[in-house]
């Protein structure tokens, strides 16, 4: 089973102004002359992790990881103005633009799925190819699956902790009611919902109990972006058509991709993988059997990995 590559350093950090007050952390390690590779984290709202350096060959790729709106490095922090699906694609070209790249494979999961795939069905003469995780759609179903009926049959003493800070009475719409808390100007209020709803998502993420993932999505930094772009997300229906991703998915056909999804993903089931790779039979789907929704989790990590080298191989030709 592979496992990720030895930890590195930066070779270079960039603060990236978009449309006011937006600023964007992005960070270059590896080759800078190797294959550009984006990561393309979830959430929305979850920012970048420095592991998420280590899925790649640093003598062979130019590692590109970017903090979308709001999230992570990014101010300001959680952020809501301006904060749109269609103004990420429009950040991720500004960053190709400004790194100078004529062409890039992008690494997403979760959101991170769902984000590359609007970009490359906007600009799929940009995309060397994709690896994609834990597919999320983001259809109605998708959000009323984990937010407010489905995951908590399957986690009900979890779910009774998410549930914990709305009043029966408001549970009808559990978005609608996290959206009044997270947007309020009671800041106690904010965090303890924050960190209610981010903690439910990293309880469900794995198939095994890990602490270190918990712990990560309550850290307060963490769990207030997490919690107030999702929510803010999920209230707009992503600022997708229903259907969007699937409906354009012939916009794909000529780009190489893997699809990897856990067996056991709670937080996006796999007929959301199922659905894509049926719209877009080009791509490899790769179910894991022991896995969940987590990157971290040993089975994804090996089958990202082995993703990563199927799709340099099938986009030779366009990096030749």
């Amino acid at each position: 089973m592979l496992t990720l590559y030895p930890e590195i350093e930066p070779y270079a950090r960039h603060r990236l102004a978009v449309d006011p007050p937006h600023e964007l952390y992005v960070e270059e390690s590896g080759n800078p002359e190797g294959i550009p590779v984006i990561v393309v984290h979830g959430g929305p709202g979850g920012g970048c992790e420095d592991w998420y350096r280590r899925f790649f060959d640093a003598e062979r790729f130019r590692i590109i990881l970017l903090d979308q709106r709001g999230a992570g490095r990014s101010t300001p922090l959680a952020e809501l103005r301006g904060n749109t699906t269609q103004a990420l694609v429009e950040d991720l070209e500004k960053v190709r633009e400004f790194l100078g790249i004529d062409q890039w494979m992008l690494f997403g999961g979760s959101w991170g799925s769902t984000l590359s795939l609007v970009y490359a069905e906007t600009h799929p003469e940009r995309v060397l190819g994709l690896v994609l995780r834990g597919i999320f759609l983001c259809r109605p179903e998708d959000i009323q699956w984990f937010y407010q009926s489905g995951a908590g049959r399957v986690f009900p003493d979890y779910w009774q902790d998410y549930l914990a800070p709305i009043p029966e009475a408001e549970r009808g719409d559990m978005v609608s009611a996290y959206y009044r808390r997270l947007t309020s100007e009671n800041e106690l209020e904010q965090i303890q919902a924050a960190k209610a709803w981010s903690v439910w998502e990293g309880r469900c993420a794995t198939l095994h109990p890990n602490p270190r993932v918990v712990e990560h999505f309550a850290h307060p930094h963490t769990a207030i972006a997490l919690a107030r772009i999702e929510c803010h997300y999920f209230m707009n229906n992503a600022f997708l058509a229903p259907r969007q991703i699937l409906d354009n998915a012939t916009r794909l056909a000529d780009i190489p991709g893997v699809i990897v999804h856990g067996r056991y993903d709670m937080v996006c089931p796999l007929d959301n993988a199922y659905a894509l790779s049926e719209a877009w039979p080009q791509a490899e789907l790769q179910v894991i059997r022991e896995a969940g929704h987590s990157a971290s989790e040993p089975p994804i990590v090996d089958a990202l990995m082995r993703a990563v080298e199927t799709v340099c191989r099938q986009a030779a030709p366009r990096l030749a």
